[in-house]
């Protein structure tokens, strides 16, 4: 799982907390680690794999929103690769691992190891939560007419450039002026700690913001695109609600723990000795989330994945197939159907006005859509719903 305290662990004077979580059973604990962190990569590349029988996901080209979901699954499967490796080390080879915690040893491979692997689980998933903040962003800006490809290029800066900075600052404040004297005091961990969740916090507290003001936009867009709120455009709001909704929850049910865990183990911390009688229950419990987020942490690439397009089945199809932009099918499928005989007598400004609303509807449709990416019935009704479809 991510947590810094497997930072923290690399140095040989740990603090009292850091030594009770990790020594707690450690063969359980990493061996709970590479299970859900191997079912959890198994299930998220099924769900990413085309399936037979199901069409490809419907996605307009001016979307920078399905990159990030690819994107953000990418560094889930990256995060839990790390955690397999890291764990099967330390399962595989306990007398290298052991080395960690002499102090002035001459044997520098373990602490390598130690420091890297856990650097490398923490950038992962520290570049998740900024690449879901960015998510978030983003539909707010699509609703807006205001995001495409070309801002995918600032959100690659924003979210590598904040995520590589933060760990190194935090690595570097933590193990500085050297590794064997790093948790001398509170000045070398609490700045690790705070650059490790402040993107965690970031997301708990800008993203849903962000999605409600996203939802009440859409709400707006639908009913300006005819004048009215049809049941079908309801439904189709509230599907987008609920996928927000969705993201949300994934994201508290997997980090909760983790926050919950480090609040106790600083409490434990700050008392004079932590194996007192009258801290039992505290002990307890920062043992137990402490196993919940070995468990929880690795399988929120698979739960992402059901909440941003649901249960895609078994059935994997390996062929490859040109991805379909739906806006051209649906144009060149209307256009057989509804043509009709352009009026002789319309004024210009009338042809112009009706010009200007088929554009804006859909410029509106193509947003809506990228909202609902992987929602089939919503793709359906948004078609139906359409003006385009209806010939306008």
């Amino acid at each position: 799982m991510a947590s810094p305290r497997l930072e923290t662990y690399c140095c040989p004077n740990r603090d009292a907390a850091t030594q009770l979580v990790m020594n707690f059973q450690p063969e359980v604990f990493c061996g709970v680690c590479i299970g859900s962190a191997s079912i959890s990569l198994l299930l998220t590349i099924l769900q990413l794999l085309p399936k037979k029988g199901q069409s490809p996901r419907k996605m307009p080209k001016a979307s920078s929103s399905s990159t990030i979901l690819l994107l953000i699954s990418i560094c889930d499967i990256l995060g839990g690769l790390g955690m397999i490796f890291r764990s099967s080390v330390w399962l595989g080879f306990p007398g290298f691992i052991a080395n960690i915690s002499v102090v002035n040893g001459t044997d520098v491979w373990p602490s390598t190891f130690c420091v890297g692997s856990a650097m490398w689980i923490q950038l992962l998933y520290s570049a998740g939560f900024w690449w879901l903040f960015c998510y978030a962003v983003d539909s707010y800006l699509v609703v807006r007419r205001s995001a495409g490809l070309s801002t995918i290029v600032l959100y690659h800066m924003m979210t590598w450039g904040l995520a590589v900075m933060l760990c190194v600052e935090g690595i570097a404040l933590l193990y500085y002026p050297s590794l064997s004297s790093c948790e001398n005091g509170l000045e070398h961990a609490i700045p690790h700690y705070i650059t490790t969740y402040a993107p965690l916090l970031l997301v708990l507290v800008a993203n849903p913001i962000l999605f409600r003001r996203t939802v009440s936009a859409v709400a707006s867009l639908l009913k300006g695109r005819q004048g009215i709120y049809t049941e079908n455009e309801r439904r189709l709001g509230t599907e987008i609600q609920m996928r927000f909704f969705k993201i949300m929850l994934v994201f508290v049910i997997c980090w909760s723990s983790n926050i919950i865990n480090e609040t106790l183990l600083f409490y434990l911390e700050m008392q004079p000795d932590i194996n007192e009688m009258s801290l039992k229950n505290i002990r307890s419990a920062a043992l137990i989330t402490w196993i919940i987020m070995g468990v929880l942490n690795p399988m929120q690439g698979f739960l992402f994945t059901l909440a941003f397009y649901g249960w895609t089945g078994w059935r994997v199809d390996l062929k490859w197939r040109k991805r379909e932009i739906p806006w051209e099918s649906m144009s060149s499928s209307t256009a057989g159907e509804n043509t009709f005989p352009s009026p002789v007598n319309y004024q210009s400004n009338i042809h112009d006005s009706k010009k200007i609303s088929t554009t804006d509807s859909q410029q509106t449709d193509e947003a809506i859509s990228m909202l609902s990416e992987g929602n089939t019935s919503s793709d359906e009704r948004l078609t139906r719903s359409s003006p385009i479809y209806q010939g306008w």
